[in-house]
């Protein structure tokens, strides 16, 4: 029988308990709140995340820790012993740095912190099927070494594809590296992976030696590798807006066809695409990769580009620094395309501005939604700029994915990066810029294309919508800095 001492005594534990995990609690809400002081970056969002600290430390202190806390010091030391400060050397010794593109772009460089490479022939590869069939015809004449890395990648008729090809290759003495997101691939299976790795591949996830609840863990579930490489011999590169799977060849009846652009590049810049990866690569598993550069680097082209990784290791926002750097610096149209348009207040300043200056600024967004959330703060924030005389457009020929910008005739870029917070801030990223008259010329043309299968915002739309639907797109847009 169960006596009253017994009774209290238990709860007397229970309530000891309940006191250590409140304190806890609070020391670590604590903890947070000084990090934030220590390393805020607007004071808009700093405070936010204080008075919700002071006020609900829990669970704000957790949420704190998956959301607000960047911890990615180890990544850049990582960088820095792969000898990222090296790269305009190595560039000024292999004699293909563009110095006029250089001198016109010094943010750009900066940011990058690797030059302007010349001798580059660039193709732009519009969809899916484009996309596959160059990135497969390069995988099977691949000699040496492969480099893979994509933010989704399913196992479904295209995923299946790819390992298929890709074992063909590790079967014939190629060196291949396979690197995925564990958010972005979360339904990848094991035997997928396992399948590979029993061929030599070698396969790992990017969060693989950080994962969740070790220590420092849960910082990073919020920051995502979302970038999109594959590197072949170091003499190939395909960046762009594509992941594997068959969605992104149209074959979703959701979502219908699917449009979004990557882009080929074969010179000096593979070799700089092949860096990046390699910097992710030491850091997901630390292994380090060979570095060497060939002794000859083969220039079959004539184009200028600048390949820039950028994510939430930089000591700065350089993503959101480089973009707003060219925006300040158009004159007569600034055209961007982005499934996703949740810009910070930097930015929404820069493209106001541009439209005062008399600039043609143009922003093309998908007509349908993939993700709800991120979709209504998008209508938000692209009211906001048909009430400044920014012109909006909604692509209406199925679903739209492309990263691209087009700036006056001065420079263009293809990527990964979308237009928002978490692209510009968060994730890790990779753009490629382009100077060049031809590429310029190449993605003007696509994009007048695209722009005939788009509709136009109108004012009218814009004020004439529900109530309702006005309360749930500028709820949505509170969530930006996250989204």
């Amino acid at each position: 029988m169960i006596g009253i001492d017994d009774i209290l005594r238990s709860y007397q534990a229970d309530l000891q308990l309940v006191t250590l995990v409140l304190a806890a609690n609070y020391v670590l809400a604590a903890v947070c709140a000084i990090r934030e002081v220590m390393n805020s970056r607007t004071s808009q969002g700093s405070i936010a995340w204080l008075l919700s600290l002071l006020l609900l430390p829990f669970p704000t202190a957790l949420l704190y820790l998956v959301v607000g806390w960047k911890f990615f010091d180890d990544y850049a030391i990582e960088r820095i012993k792969l000898g990222r400060t090296m790269r305009p050397v190595r560039a000024r010794d292999l004699a293909l740095i563009d110095q006029a593109a250089n001198k016109e772009w010094p943010v750009l460089a900066g940011v990058a912190e690797l030059p302007f490479l010349s001798g580059n022939k660039v193709e732009i590869l519009i969809d899916g099927k484009q996309t596959f069939d160059s990135i497969f015809d390069g995988i099977s004449k691949a000699r040496s070494q492969l480099l893979v890395q994509f933010f989704i990648l399913r196992d479904d008729r295209l995923g299946r594809e790819l390992a298929d090809r890709l074992i063909e290759r590790a079967r014939a003495g190629v060196s291949i590296y396979m690197l995925y997101d564990e958010v972005g691939s979360r339904g990848l299976p094991r035997a997928y992976r396992e399948r590979l790795r029993s061929e030599g591949i070698k396969v790992a996830a990017f969060n693989q030696r950080h994962r969740f609840l070790r220590v420092y863990g849960p910082a990073r579930l919020n920051y995502r590798n979302h970038r999109k490489i594959v590197v072949a011999d170091g003499e190939i590169a395909w960046v762009g807006g594509h992941n594997v799977g068959v969605e992104y060849l149209g074959e979703d009846p959701r979502f219908g066809h699917w449009r979004d652009t990557h882009v080929r590049v074969r010179g000096p810049a593979a070799l700089a695409c092949s860096l990046v990866f390699r910097e992710d690569w030491e850091w997901a598993t630390g292994e380090l990769l060979p570095a060497d550069p060939p002794e000859l680097v083969q220039t079959p082209g004539d184009q200028s580009v600048l390949v820039m990784g950028t994510g939430p290791a930089d000591k700065l926002e350089e993503c959101a620094i480089a973009f707003t750097d060219v925006i300040a610096q158009a004159r007569q149209r600034l055209w961007i395309v982005s499934p996703y348009f949740v810009p910070d207040t930097d930015v929404r300043t820069a493209l106001y501005a541009a439209a005062i200056r008399g600039v043609d600024v143009r922003i093309m967004l998908p007509e349908k939604p993939d993700h709800l959330l991120v979709w209504l703060a998008s209508i938000a924030h692209a009211d906001a700029m048909v009430e400044h005389r920014i012109s909006m457009y909604r692509y209406t020929y199925g679903f739209l994915h492309q990263k691209v910008l087009l700036m006056d005739d001065r420079v263009a870029s293809i990527g990964s990066t979308n237009f928002d917070n978490r692209s510009f801030a968060i994730n890790f990223e990779i753009t490629m810029w382009f100077p060049g008259r031809d590429t310029i010329e190449a993605v003007e043309r696509m994009l007048l294309t695209d722009f005939a299968h788009c509709r136009k915002v109108s004012m009218a739309e814009v004020t004439g919508r529900p109530l309702a639907w006005r309360f749930a797109t500028q709820a949505a847009r509170l969530l930006s800095p996250v989204l």
